[in-house]
């Protein structure tokens, strides 16, 4: 909250994210980030490896980084073919507009088939144009140094705080103190992550009753987000209805109602009918986007949201109004989407859209629809992205070429 005048000064917003090792992602980086963020290319083009990077290190956060190397393989399965040096993820972003531009830096690699941290650090540039980042906290493998305070600067000491073990993460351990407020930001953001994998079977199902604040990754506790609503934010919840009753309109209502053995029962009721009928009858499609809906509309909202395919069992044509409610919830979160709708893609701006595919010797590279002129030029004489990308005018990531690479009469590449 600014003290000035009273206002939420803005949510936190990631500008770029380089890694290097992980999967295809042999050397990648992406920059000037926008709000929504949609990593477009056909399959296999490296699209839900970037979007794993994200779960990757939430995962780290949450469970620690023994757990989430050891679910993906370990280095074997982690690790770039043929690369030596350890895995790396650097995210720069800001807490608010105005801040300063904080990197985090983390290195990853493995011995005797356990993972270690070779490197982490956290630097900013405090001035705006001038002096070189300044490095307040920089460990590798459990031993290193701290600077803390609101605004740590080099006059103010370093203090050596030694981890429990090398594979443990300095944010992730003094995030928890009080005395590292940016390290405490840090920590929150990351820890505050939602990286959607909802599923239409898990919403079915009929969760123990009881109001939860926020949906689970899997959306299996959609009825008691519900209940959440419409106990504590009745608002919000009419605004999701008006809102799913517009995409799809034989909708009228949803309700969670307790039954006599705790559970909940989530019903929909759609028009003619009088009676509504139990979520488990109720369409893969409606479920989902009632799902993405609550998600979107939370009344305290992730500061990161990550969907993985979101065409995945709905309609096309609803596909153009979800990617319109993704970008109106970025005025209070920020949202990564992989695709490879063009229905979902018709909603975007240029700047808005990266396209991935695989080179010759197969790792993922990237280009940013945003820079190039001919899209552009398309675009100002009214054609849309999803119409463009079909027609092969991307000259890279094309469904229809090997691993969508660039075409050989193609755009620049």
């Amino acid at each position: 909250m600014d003290q000035t005048t009273g206002r939420h000064p803005g949510p936190p917003r990631i500008e770029r994210l380089k890694v290097q090792n992980f999967r295809a992602l042999r050397d990648i980086e992406f920059k000037n980030l926008t709000p929504l963020t949609v990593l477009l290319g056909p399959n296999g083009s490296g699209k839900s490896t970037v979007f794993d990077v994200f779960a990757f290190l939430a995962e780290c956060f949450e469970s620690g980084l023994r757990r989430a190397w050891d679910n993906r393989g370990r280095a074997r399965e982690l690790k770039s073919r043929e690369a030596d040096g350890p895995i790396l993820i650097e995210i720069a972003y800001r807490e608010h507009p105005k801040s300063p531009l904080m990197t985090y830096h983390l290195e990853v690699n493995e011995k005797s088939n356990r993972p270690f941290v070779a490197q982490e650090s956290l630097r900013w540039r405090r001035q705006k144009r001038y002096g070189s980042p300044f490095k307040f906290l920089d460990y590798a493998e459990g031993i290193g140094e701290v600077i803390s305070g609101e605004l740590p600067t080099g006059q103010n000491k370093r203090i050596k705080v030694p981890l429990s073990a090398p594979d443990a993460l300095a944010v992730n351990t003094l995030g928890q103190l009080a005395e590292n407020p940016r390290i405490v930001a840090l920590r929150n953001f990351i820890m505050g992550w939602h990286v959607s994998y909802l599923s239409a079977e898990d919403a079915r199902g009929q969760p123990e009753a009881g109001p939860q604040e926020q949906l689970s990754k899997t959306g299996d506790n959609l009825a008691n987000v519900i209940q959440h609503l419409s106990e504590e934010h009745s608002d919000h919840l009419e605004s999701i209805f008006e809102t799913l009753r517009a995409r799809v309109p034989r909708i009228e209502n949803v309700t969670a109602d307790p039954m006599p053995d705790g559970r909940l029962l989530l019903q929909i009721k759609d028009a003619p009918f009088s009676k509504p009928v139990m979520a488990r009858f109720a369409s893969d499609g409606t479920l989902k986007m009632l799902a993405y809906l609550v998600l979107l509309k939370d009344p305290s909202p992730p500061p990161f949201i990550g969907i993985e395919e979101p065409e995945n069992f709905l309609h096309p044509r609803l596909l153009y109004g979800l990617a319109e409610e993704c970008r109106k919830a970025t005025e209070a979160t920020q949202i990564l989407v992989t695709t490879h709708s063009p229905f979902f893609l018709n909603a975007l701006r240029p700047d808005e859209v990266r396209v991935l595919w695989r080179d010759e010797a197969g790792y993922t590279q990237c280009r940013a629809l945003g820079q190039d002129e001919k899209v552009q030029a398309f675009m100002n004489a009214g054609a849309q992205l999803g119409d463009l990308w079909m027609e092969g005018q991307f000259g890279v990531g094309d469904p229809l070429t090997r691993e969508g690479m660039p075409i050989q009469d193609g755009g620049k590449t």
